[in-house]
């Protein structure tokens, strides 16, 4: 025993020893004080990594260690436009190039982002280049603000129009011997059918087919105005798949340039005024967001920005919305003096019942003594709904994807798997008929099934009632809307779910109006604060969650494509029984 506590002690410590090197080493290199940026910069925006609402802080990031805060890693949407913004003005900076090859966000998250490269272009008279290898149709949506689009020779871009193509376990459990037990309300409350068909249902079609044309057409309208192409011509490019290598993309106008990335550098060199072998100045956006200072003035007003991103669960939820969070960060803000407003930025596709219920209360508390505005992201849905429905307003890009009220509740029996396929059997003692309710090793009797629908039913009378209350709406007028649909920022502005459609700024400015404020008496204060990268770390030394962010990493790299259904089963295991969210795994291509 003594012996295993030896080298149990042994391995601890070396772990301790092998972090305090890296971090030592990582400080050693760093650079001290604020980077210099020369003249004749440009801001080269990689968007490489997933775009967030905001950015984890971490120092060390660039150097790929096992070592993770715990926080989900990408860039922070916050970020990307603080320094484009500040861009505009500063005279080191001569334009941007943006770096497409892998993007990975929502179509509002890039909304938001092209909105604040159209307003560089036009406040500066700066340029804004583009390239990449390959451009993704989300990715072209960024790079057609672009004065002039660069593609590898070699390279492609997809302009085919927009699919999703949900996965179905039907068969699966099927052959497991799993069975379903499914509870919800709602037509259109598609999130349970993977479980229970093998392919959509005509309800799930429609809202589908309903909300991906909304938001192709959108697309389309938008790349129109910026390539000066007609959408007929566009929809024609797209419908018949004209482009099919890089050259063609040229022909039809949708790129300035067919080139190898020697020659775009070439091109910028000239632009630049830069000798012929002589490096040009490119400036990430880490290293410029150091840089980059607030520009805000010095008044004592704060509207408050309650950021919740992720999927939503009771408790604590570092990966996503945890009710317990957004309740502590809304009274802290309410009871702050000098915040005026509330802003409630919302990128969700919902999640448990209960946890949204338990933060709609809170707004509903909060909104009688400061305005609480909803500032809606790529999702709003569901449970993020939920959210949204308590506030003063709401503001959603058009290409949002919000609504979804409806409720389902989902379990499973896997008696007959345990038996049949490992020989597993299990038996019961029970003080009570419905002691056992929800054990997934016992068949679920039609008693116990109504018990769990009716609360199905009563937490969706709840959701439409509130819902309807909310945006001063009659409750049967509400759930003729409802029914679990989903329904895009443009479709639900038309239909009373959605105030205003705007971005951010849009949101905060209605902020700064319901609190009666001057346009420019005010600064934002960001809830939850981040806390120091290695506060976070010292937390989590003594836990699993140091190394969870690699082996994620390293899982991903490993499995490709299958790594999203390890997530799923992730997800599935963590899930509350009675949730409130959009149709899992809902991605466009």
């Amino acid at each position: 025993m003594l012996k295993f506590l030896k080298y149990s002690f042994a391995t601890v410590f070396g772990i301790f020893l092998f972090i305090l090197i890296f971090v030592g080493i990582a400080f050693m290199f760093a650079p001290s004080g604020k980077p210099s940026i020369k003249d004749s910069s440009v801001l080269e925006l990689k968007l490489n990594e997933a775009i967030l609402e905001q950015s984890a802080e971490n120092p060390l990031a660039d150097l790929d260690l096992p070592i993770s805060s715990g926080e989900p890693s990408g860039v922070g949407l916050i970020d990307i436009k603080k320094a484009i913004r500040y861009a505009i003005t500063d005279d080191k900076i001569k334009g941007i190039v943006l770096r497409m090859t892998g993007v990975s966000a929502g179509f509002a998250t890039m909304q938001e982002v092209r909105e604040v490269l159209l307003e560089f272009k036009e406040k500066s008279k700066k340029f804004v280049y583009a390239y990449s290898d390959y451009y993704s149709e989300g990715a072209y949506y960024l790079a057609s603000v672009a004065d002039k689009i660069y593609l590898n020779p070699s390279g492609d871009l997809e302009m085919n129009g927009l699919v999703t193509q949900p996965t179905f376990f039907k068969g699966t459990l099927e052959k497991l011997e799993v069975k379903p037990e499914i509870f919800r309300v709602g037509t259109f409350k598609s999130a349970v059918e993977p479980f229970l068909l093998d392919k959509m249902s005509d309800a799930s079609r429609e809202q589908t087919t309903a909300f991906m044309n909304s938001i192709y057409n959108f697309y389309l309208t938008n790349v129109s105005k910026s390539r000066n192409i007609t959408v007929e011509k566009l929809k024609m490019i797209s419908d018949s798949m004209l482009v099919r290598e890089a050259k063609d993309a040229l022909t039809h106008g949708l790129v300035t340039n067919v080139a190898y990335f020697d020659e775009f550098d070439d091109m910028l060199r000239k632009q630049l005024k830069v000798a012929e072998k002589e490096k040009i100045n490119k400036v990430s956006l880490k290293k410029y967001m150091d840089v980059a200072e607030d520009k805000s003035n010095s008044s004592s007003n704060r509207i408050a920005v309650i950021i919740g991103q992720g999927e939503i669960t009771t408790g604590t939820n570092e990966d996503g919305i945890g009710s317990d969070v957004i309740v502590a960060e809304l009274r802290k803000a309410r009871k702050d003096k000098e915040v005026k407003a509330i802003v409630l930025r919302i990128n969700s596709p919902g999640g448990s019942a209960l946890a949204s219920d338990i933060m709609w209360r809170e707004i509903q508390i909060t909104k009688k003594v400061k305005p609480v505005i909803a500032s809606m992201g790529d999702y709003a849905a569901s449970g993020g709904y939920y959210m949204a429905m308590g506030c003063d307003a709401i503001v959603a890009q058009p290409n949002t994807l919000t609504g979804s009220i409806g409720v389902f509740g989902m379990m499973f029996y896997t008696g007959d798997m345990f038996k049949n396929k490992m020989g597993m059997t299990f038996d019961e003692v029970a003080t009570g008929k419905y002691s056992g309710l929800g054990n997934p090793n016992k068949p679920m009797t039609n008693d116990e099934r109504k018990i769990i629908q009716k609360s199905v039913e009563k937490i969706y009378e709840e959701f439409t009632t509130k819902a309807a209350e909310g945006r001063k709406m009659n409750v049967e007028d509400l759930r003729k809307i409802a029914s679990g649909r989903v329904w895009t920022g443009e479709q639900g502005k038309a239909n009373g779910l959605v105030d205003k459609l705007g971005n951010f700024e849009d949101a905060v400015a209605l902020a700064v109006e319901k609190a009666k404020l001057k346009k420019d008496d005010y600064k934002l204060k960001y809830y939850p604060t981040k806390k120091d990268f290695f506060a976070k770390i010292s937390e989590k030394l003594g836990g699993a969650k140091i190394t969870e962010q690699a082996l994620n990493k390293y899982l991903e790299e490993k499995m490709g494509d299958a790594y999203k259904y390890y997530q799923f089963l992730e997800k599935m295991n963590k899930m509350d029984r009675i949730q409130a969210r959009i149709p899992f795994m809902l991605e466009f291509k």
